[in-house]
């Protein structure tokens, strides 16, 4: 009672334009102290402003220390990265429902997809199959040779055929990387395309 009675006695002795708000806190030992501007005490200190009601029209929270900064900011970027990420994911969904109509629409877009790289697998094997004969070719050509330096045309005809095979079975190991890309998205947005036909017919 004694400290809210100088509170009022406080607010009753200042002017009526230095009155209109007090600013009170709690000091090191807990002691209320108010004053019509910011008290030393409260200075690094949570503080209230009060009318000359008595109302607390204004709570002001203490300087925040650096570690308490560095969790504010780290929660902050947690807090937006999982905004960024529903924004995005609401973004795709929406994308993924204009792009399919049924899980056939899936279905047969995969098969396109499969179906592309079954032809450059088969174009590619028949690039293989066809630079190993022309290097049988030369390998004959070159059975004249076995102790002789080979001519030019022969040598340049063996590295040129192995350079063809060899990019050639590049190209279908990425192939085969991108066909289990293929079946894996396909997998997923058959997944996805599920969830929310069930949810919008839960709605």
């Amino acid at each position: 009672m004694r400290r809210l009675g100088g509170f009022f006695l406080l607010l009753v002795s200042l002017p009526a334009s230095a009155a209109s708000t007090i600013i009170c806190c709690n000091d090191e030992r807990g002691k209320q102290v108010c004053g019509d501007i910011l008290p030393t005490a409260c200075i690094g200190r949570a503080y209230r402003e009060i009318n000359h009601t008595g109302m607390v029209v204004r709570n002001v929270e203490a300087p925040l220390t650096p570690e308490q900064k560095a969790q504010r900011a780290a929660e902050e970027k947690r807090k937006q990265e999982a905004e960024d990420a529903a924004r995005e994911q609401r973004r795709m969904d929406a994308a993924l429902m204009q792009t399919y109509s049924s899980e056939a629409d899936i279905d047969l877009m995969q098969q396109r997809a499969e179906d592309d790289v079954h032809k450059a697998v088969r174009t590619a094997q028949a690039k293989i199959d066809e630079a190993r004969k022309t290097r049988k070719k030369f390998e004959n050509e070159a059975e004249f040779y076995k102790k002789k330096t080979l001519p030019p045309d022969v040598d340049k005809g063996l590295k040129d055929a192995d350079y063809e095979i060899r990019a050639q079975e590049e190209l279908i190991a990425s192939k085969a990387r991108e066909m289990e890309l293929i079946k894996a998205k396909y997998d997923e947005d058959r997944r996805r395309f599920r969830d929310l036909k069930n949810r919008m017919r839960k709605q």
